[in-house]
């Protein structure tokens, strides 16, 4: 299961290409009438599927046993070839039917999946969320914030976690427990960001709305809404979502850096900046954003600014082999290769002895750097 990458928790920021297209001058076609697909209610996303039904009944509940043991025969019936066998597909924010039918689940979908069967088979289970995980993505002109969700169980007094990415890096609050309100708003503002992606702003909405229906302090869903309305060009209503979202949350970044350019847009120019300094005391206190900044400098090879928000994001979160390694590619450009070498180990060191994989991966990075600093030494 470690090889999973989960995509949850989709928090978007509105993104611009460098080179955009001059506006045409032509007369617009007419615009396509979108068909809207009906939302599946909450009871229908968490529906068990009759033959999945049958299934944990004869592998998970029938044999009896302990709970610990239950807990092993369903994950061997999620994973296992002769059974569900499930597989990652980012995009598959599902139902549990759909889940069943395609055999593909992102991370949340897996977490509905995981909770409402254990729960089924007598085991304490609920949805946790992680604000933050160390990964970023770029897809499709937006620009996703990528946060992380998993099962959290309770059983003999023991707390315990049921993770599809056991090198994830959460950041410092860790899993959160939620209700199941708010794990069911995040099934819906995942697709209406996947719809909004998609060029499906109607249905995008009807997702969105949803969401904040079931959480109405969901901030992501506000932002979401957001970007939303600023592509369709409801400005005014963009306001208003980015404030709704910055006043139940004032330092979420997404928010943030969308109101900022939705002010400067307006000609606001004293609340853009007020909000830029915000945003940028938030980012300076923010490993997950040092860290990102660092590889946007590193994409534009500039290496040294790479390297000062490397150094700022390990000052912040020192345990973090992400950002160790992070520090070491951009020494190793910059031409440091003793630098380079130090956080290479300082990485493989903190990566884990359950993290075999990965401690080999920085290893054998490791020993490239110290072969190729002993070429360049004798020539």
């Amino acid at each position: 299961m470690s090889g999973w990458k989960c995509v949850a928790l989709l928090a978007l920021l509105t993104w611009t290409p460098a080179f955009a297209a001059p506006p045409s001058t032509a007369p617009a076609a007419p615009a396509a009438v979108e068909t809207l697909e009906p939302l599946p209610s909450p009871e229908q996303i968490l529906a068990i599927p009759p033959g999945l039904q049958a299934m944990l009944q004869e592998r998970v509940i029938g044999p009896g046993s302990s709970r610990e043991q239950r807990l092993d025969r369903l994950v061997h019936l999620i994973f296992d070839e002769d059974a569900m066998h499930l597989e990652y597909d980012p995009y598959a924010t599902h139902t549990l039917t759909e889940t069943w039918q395609t055999h593909r689940a992102n991370c949340l979908s897996f977490t509905l999946l995981f909770v409402s069967l254990a729960r089924a088979a007598g085991i304490e289970a609920h949805v946790q969320e992680v604000a933050q995980v160390v990964t970023w993505n770029v897809d499709q002109g937006v620009i996703y914030s990528i946060g992380h969700v998993n099962a959290g169980l309770f059983f003999n007094g023991r707390n315990a976690v049921v993770d599809l990415d056991r090198n994830v890096l959460y950041d410092r609050y860790g899993p959160r427990p939620i209700s199941d309100q708010r794990a069911l708003a995040h099934f819906y503002n995942n697709r209406g960001a996947h719809h909004m992606a998609e060029g499906e702003p109607a249905q995008a909405r009807a997702y969105l709305q949803a969401a904040l229906r079931l959480a109405p302090e969901f901030t992501a869903g506000w932002n979401n809404l957001g970007v939303l309305d600023t592509r369709e060009g409801h400005l005014d209503q963009a306001r208003r979502d980015y404030e709704t979202a910055l006043r139940l949350q004032p330092r979420h970044a997404a928010a943030l850096s969308n109101a900022t350019a939705l002010y400067r847009r307006l000609g606001e120019q004293r609340l853009a900046m007020q909000l830029a300094r915000r945003l940028e005391k938030v980012q300076q206190a923010d490993p997950f954003a040092q860290f990102r900044l660092g590889n946007e400098a590193e994409q534009r090879h500039d290496y040294a600014q790479a390297i000062q928000y490397y150094q700022h994001a390990v000052r912040l979160y020192g345990t973090a082999h992400q950002f160790h390694f992070g520090l070491a590619r951009a020494y190793f450009l910059a031409g440091d290769t003793r630098r380079a070498s130090a956080e290479m180990q300082r990485a493989r060191d903190l990566a884990g002895e359950d993290a075999g994989v990965l401690r080999a991966t920085y290893q054998a990075k490791l020993d490239s750097l110290q072969k190729w600093r002993q070429r360049t030494a004798t020539n």
